[in-house]
């Protein structure tokens, strides 16, 4: 599948059936005159946001805050704990003249479109299940009425982890995605709302009800966070760690958009608020890869690089969608076609070890590529050596990879707002089962820091060959080279996350 899709990085959607709309899935010195005199701004000129990236550990200086006033600038919030600044300019000049400022380590503009301006990964529109559909299901004892259609709860043995425990209600997971609807009946028990906020200008806003989207947006963010912790309460679907708590942070625009700003944001807040894990299934707009011999596109590496590394330090993991254009992200040059989402995209040719696509290429975010029902990659799923850590079910064609019945659908299956269910596919529907397993582990890890966390996620992992020949849809063509070996390659990574041996081992 190709980026110009949908750029809700890791979410897939397949139509199959009744439709419901959704993005697809588809990441020196100040001058005497510019210190001293406020740059002239046209009346009509756009604002636009910027990132100013200065030493972190400290408030901000005040010789930077008047260069920044002086250049037309205005401060939205700073994060002084990793050096990160949002300021909003009218004026087309300041992140270079701001960059000639004597503490400023790099400055970037965050996006192309005038204030205020979408980029999830999943692939396609969702399935909603109508009434009948819901009302037919047959489940066994023990089981959520839904269930028996959650092929991918036994393909990563969360059904055998369920009868061992559902997960810790110490452990919080968040959403950073298009907003969570947290009166969903599969959410509701499990929601935390002291940990989830609205972070779309990058500055938090914990109004009640702000972390949901309105009926105009996407339901990516629901349909992910029951994937994680849907209860297992006698209605609709299971997560795959129903016991949790999970929190909603929205980042995206109406739009659509991931902004630096608001994913900055949204790391921060789950930093502070006892978040154990995060789940980042899109990429920061609005480019697919940063490349950092770019000023603007360093410098929103950056700010996100820096968020996401004071996470992971504070006990946060943090694992990210690998995408789902089949690029392979280890190879030495990859056509992008999309950037800047937000303004007038053109073909470039990028150097993936260069040219990072945000949050997934960050040192420190788990990685995950998708599986589909066969347990081989989705034909969408992104890969590559040394870039992917793990794999987990996020959906196929059932032309491709069909389920075992009682199971008719090579999707996933998850809540939509308003009470729904629906069918999803994508990296998007992956990362969260690599999510809910983390969760299990630190809820039998409880005291478990960050680093053990992942390497326990790793270590448990089954181990998962190479698919050689890769010829997806029978055509006799290969459709994916995949590198590596057994226990360590660019389609699976480490392997393919277990849920059972997260809560036994």
């Amino acid at each position: 599948m190709t980026a110009p899709q949908s750029r809700y990085r890791r979410a897939m959607a397949i139509p199959v059936g009744m439709a419901m709309a959704t993005a697809l899935a588809f990441l020196p010195n100040v001058t005497a005159s510019a210190a001293d005199a406020t740059t002239a701004v046209a009346d009509d000129a756009p604002s636009l946001s910027y990132v100013v990236n200065v030493g972190p550990g400290h408030g901000t200086s005040a010789h930077v805050k008047k260069a920044i006033a002086k250049v037309g600038g205005t401060v939205v919030i700073s994060y002084d704990r990793i050096g990160v600044i949002v300021v909003h300019s009218a004026n087309p000049d300041f992140a270079k003249t701001l960059r000639t400022v004597r503490g400023v380590d790099s400055v970037g503009a965050t996006r192309n479109a005038p204030l205020p301006a979408q980029s999830t990964t999943d692939v396609g529109t969702p399935k909603v299940l109508s009434a009948e559909e819901v009302a037919d299901a047959q489940a066994a004892d023990g089981q959520d009425p839904l269930e028996p259609l959650q092929w991918d709860l036994p393909a990563i043995k969360a059904d055998k982890a369920h009868e061992k425990t559902l997960g810790s209600r110490d452990v919080t997971v968040a959403v950073i995605d298009t907003g969570v609807d947290d009166t969903h009946p599969d959410i509701a028990p499990n929601f935390d709302r002291g940990a989830s906020a609205n972070c779309v200008s990058g500055k938090p806003d914990t109004t009640d009800g702000s972390w949901r989207p309105s009926a105009a947006e996407s339901p990516h963010g629901t349909h992910v966070a029951g994937e994680i912790a849907g209860a297992k309460n006698g209605v609709g679907i299971t997560g795959v760690a129903p016991g949790v708590k999970v929190a909603g942070i929205k980042v995206s625009t109406t739009a659509g958009y991931f902004y630096t700003e608001a994913v900055v944001c949204g790391f921060m807040w789950a930093a502070d608020h006892g978040v154990d894990v995060t789940n980042n299934s899109y990429y920061t707009d609005p480019w697919y890869f940063n490349c950092k011999d770019d000023p603007d596109q360093r410098a929103l590496v950056d700010a996100i690089t820096r968020a996401s590394r004071y996470a992971e330090k504070k006990g946060t993991v943090n694992v990210a969608a690998a995408g789902n254009e089949s690029y392979d992200l280890a190879s030495d040059s990859i056509t992008d076609p999309v950037s800047p989402n937000d303004g007038t995209p053109s073909d470039r040719v990028i150097d993936p070890h260069k040219c990072y696509d945000i949050p997934t290429q960050l040192p420190g975010v788990v990685t995950v590529a998708a599986t589909g029902a066969k347990g081989i990659k989705s034909s969408f799923s992104n890969y590559g050596l040394g870039v992917i850590d793990i794999a987990a079910p996020g959906g196929d064609s059932t032309a491709y990879q069909k389920p075992e019945p009682p199971a008719t659908s090579g999707l996933i299956l998850g809540p939509l707002p308003g009470g729904k269910w629906g069918y999803m596919a994508g990296t998007s529907m992956a990362t969260p089962h690599v999510v809910g397993v983390a969760a299990l582990i630190k809820s039998t890890h409880p005291h478990a820091p960050a680093a053990l966390v992942k390497a326990l996620l790793y270590a448990e992992a089954d181990a998962t060959p190479c698919t050689d020949p890769y010829d997806i849809n029978g055509d006799g063509k290969v459709d994916a080279v995949c590198e590596g070996v057994k226990n360590h390659n660019g389609f699976y990574g480490w392997g393919t996350a277990d849920a059972l041996a997260a809560v036994t081992k």
